[in-house]
């Protein structure tokens, strides 16, 4: 019947049905994958043809059918569906395959205001030509599937009413490095942007949102993370609700500090009212958060955080659960969870925590972030003071209440302050960390906010990249990818713009970098090595120990050609001391491995030229950009040798790399025994990483009995990653949905030994 049927091309001309055309291009994007059928997927499509049928409807068909055939089997589909959807998206683009010159390009897209209209400014015609010269548009065919469709969602410039796509992926790329590296002196400037090129469209660097779908266009703000203080006072809350929809609206993902506003009964106006409470003005945060699309890129999020011995913590930690009514829930953002050494200790004796409202303990607030011993003072102070309005719990109900929504809702995050201060890059006199960001991996100073036009405030921004392990072949290479990586982030944070002078101020004084890594799964499989039984200790070492050490020699390079940041004093780098000195020791229990690089050497440089940036790594989870590179999530191991995502286009399978030659050596997530191994890996990271690590806790109930998660079993993981001076816990992932807890709890101290006496507090 298919032979009867006329099509209509983009041309809108009418034709007669020819298979073999179809027959043409499948053979095209089939040419050098393995196990490709393509007279299958022409079987399939032929059942949905109809008269009359758009050589775009016929296109998308087959598109579709490849990208279902997906499998371990057979996992090239990948690779073919994605070439097929490039065809696609070429064709819309630019009315052809083959892309047009850059220069013209650029002059049609600054035309349509699509463009940045600076960079006809920037660069000469002849530049432009030049730039042509080195950009490979085959690299186009090293996609997934799932990274051409993020890609075409999130990242190509898109008319986001019609959906029309006006670029392609290298175009992307080469402006981007154009973008970044604009200021460099001619004489090197075309070695640079070369250089950073080809790093991107390798898939050698992985870039995050911000800048993949904003840098080259006319919006200026590529700052992934923003951290914002909120003061106890309605104009602090209000600047705070205004700065968030500010950043929300600009494609950033937000930590919000809220610890600091009073308990609900607290006096107002020496007793003339009494304050609402935490929750109405969570809510007011949650409106702000939402109330941007962020351009139809991602959906704006926050996580909020807050201190353990919050006088209204019993109610807080209950606002994520499907239980209550909406007046006494704020479920539409995440929440952190802040505690440190003393608290945990009052879990461990089995004694009862003090709740306080921070309006009423100024100091012990403060305290909390800045001066360990300090706050150990106060609070046994103000637990005697009957003047001051407090309440007690017992250490193992709030602790056991923590965890169960942590389990429950997979999103109460932990924060351990302490290390936060303690074990990372900034004098805590001076520069105090009091929470982190939306993906609890940044750990940047802050002070509170109390006008949108405040000057004395500090809302932290950090700009963020990864190298892709699954690239890499020599720790060496990591040097020259370091180099780029520190400048192309440096220049984003003067060529960026600033909507708030406090985010200004503080990025331009600190220059904060946070780098990080996608793709370790398949670096530990290409290695044999694996999460669970110690194998990939040393080898984990070994590869943080060199890419910290690249960072700040890069970092340490460019202050000397450039300058150091201006709060470089602010940090314990300005006094020699690295990640090196400051980790958490019991962390050479677990990997005793020698360190084997010259430290020595490096430190003295960093004590006479400074750095260019105040910190420069941090491991954050990395959702969309390891689908763009056909990575391996961040650091952690796949659920499955296919990997499958949901989008508003259906769901996207993407195929673990090299499968057929290593399915044998990946270690799927629910495989894994128990939590223990991964969390040393973590903790070897974490000696080398100057900001924290976005670190996930899984279970599977189905290994417990009765299917459900002993409480006991939750409580000594939590102790054991204080213990081996982790800094924050992100997701709680339990399997197949199943969050059934059993609430027994045997004596708490006997819970919290590990092997070797690792995990002593």
């Amino acid at each position: 019947m298919y032979k009867k049927y006329s099509v209509i091309k983009r041309n809108n001309k009418k034709e007669k049905m020819n298979i073999q055309k179809i027959y043409k291009i499948l053979e095209w994007a089939s040419e050098k994958l393995e196990n490709i059928s393509t007279s299958k997927i022409v079987l399939k499509a032929k059942i949905q043809f109809y008269d009359n049928i758009t050589t775009i409807r016929i296109h998308e068909i087959i598109i579709k059918i490849a990208s279902d055939l997906i499998s371990t089997k057979h996992p090239d589909y990948q690779y073919i569906s994605a070439r097929l959807l490039i065809f696609h998206l070429r064709k819309q683009a630019y009315g052809k395959f083959h892309p047009p010159a850059l220069y013209t390009h650029v002059k049609k897209m600054v035309k349509l205001k699509k463009y940045d209209k600076k960079l006809l400014k920037y660069f000469s015609k002849k530049e432009y030509q030049e730039m042509n010269k080195f950009i490979k548009h085959e690299r186009d065919m090293n996609f997934s599937y799932a990274g051409v469709k993020q890609l075409e969602g999130k990242y190509l410039i898109k008319d986001r009413i019609s959906g029309k796509i006006y670029e392609s992926a290298q175009f992307l790329y080469i402006l981007i490095a154009a973008c970044l590296f604009r200021k460099y002196p001619k004489t090197n400037q075309m070695q640079y942007i070369k250089k950073f090129y080809n790093a991107v469209s390798k898939f050698k660097i992985s870039l995050p949102t911000p800048i993949m779908s904003g840098v080259r266009t006319p919006m200026r703000q590529f700052s992934s993370c923003v951290l914002i203080e909120c003061a106890d006072s309605l104009n602090s809350i209000n600047a705070t609700a205004s700065s968030v929809v500010k950043y929300i609206s600009q494609r950033a993902g937000v930590g919000i500090n809220v610890g600091q506003i009073r308990a609900i009964g607290s006096p107002i106006r020496n007793g003339e009212n009494f304050h609402t409470g935490c929750i109405p003005f969570y809510k007011h945060f949650q409106t702000a958060v939402k109330s941007c699309s962020q351009g139809g890129v991602r959906g704006g999020a926050a996580t909020l955080f807050y201190p353990i011995w919050h006088f209204e913590i019993e109610s807080l930690i209950v606002l994520k659960n499907n239980r209550g009514i909406e007046e006494n829930r704020v479920r539409h953002v995440d929440y952190c969870v802040q505690i440190n050494k003393f608290m945990y200790n009052r879990l461990i004796q089995q004694q009862y925590i003090t709740l306080f409202s921070p309006s009423d303990t100024p100091l012990l607030y403060n305290s909390f972030f800045s001066d360990q011993q300090k706050f150990k003072k106060l609070y046994k102070k103000y637990e005697k003071n009957k003047n001051i309005r407090k309440k007690k719990i017992k250490a193992t109900d709030l602790f056991s209440l923590i965890m169960q929504e942590r389990t429950s809702t997979g999103r109460i995050y932990i924060q351990h302050v302490d290390h936060c201060n303690m074990h990372g890059p900034f004098k805590e006199k001076y520069a105090t960390i009091k929470q982190s960001n939306l993906c609890l991996e940044i750990t940047l100073p802050t002070t509170a906010i109390t006008d949108i036009h405040d000057p004395n405030a500090e809302i932290a921004l950090c700009i963020l990249s990864a190298f892709n392990l699954g690239k890499i072949k020599k720790f060496t290479e990591l040097k020259e990818l370091s180099n780029l990586l520190v400048r192309a982030l440096d220049e984003i944070i003067d060529y960026q713009k600033y909507p708030i002078l406090a985010a200004k101020n503080s990025v331009k004084n600190r220059r904060p970098l946070g780098i990080g890594v996608i793709n370790f799964a398949y670096f530990l499989a290409k290695n044999n090595v694996r999460y669970s039984d110690g194998t990939a200790k040393n080898i984990t070492h070994q590869l943080f120990e060199h890419i910290q050490y690249y960072l700040l020699t890069a970092s340490c390079k460019l202050a000397k050609e450039k300058g150091k940041c201006p709060l470089f004093h602010q940090t314990k780098y300005a006094d020699g001391i690295l990640p090196i000195d400051t980790y958490y020791k019991k962390i050479d229990i677990i990997c005793n491995q020698t360190l084997k690089l010259n430290w020595t050497k490096l430190r003295k440089k960093i004590k006479k030229y400074g750095l260019r940036n105040s910190s420069l790594s941090a491991i954050m989870p990395t959702e969309t950009s390891s689908q763009i590179t056909n990575a391996t999530n961040g650091i952690e191991p796949p659920r499955g040798y296919i990997t499958v995502k949901a989008s508003k286009d259906g769901m996207l399978k993407q195929v673990v790399p090299e499968y057929k030659k290593l399915k044998k050596k990946y270690e799927l997530l629910w495989n894994i025994p128990d939590n223990t191994g991964y969390l040393h890996l973590v903790s070897i990271m974490q000696k080398f990483i100057d900001q924290s690590i976005s670190t996930n806790i899984n279970y599977d109930p189905k290994k417990f009995p009765n299917n459900k998660i002993p409480m006991k079993i939750l409580l000594k993981d939590l102790l054991t990653t204080y213990a081996l001076g982790i800094k924050t816990l992100y997701y709680q992932n339990t399997r197949d949905g199943i969050k059934n807890i059993d609430h027994g709890i045997q004596q708490i101290s006997s819970i919290v030994s590990c092997d070797n006496g690792a995990c002593t507090l």
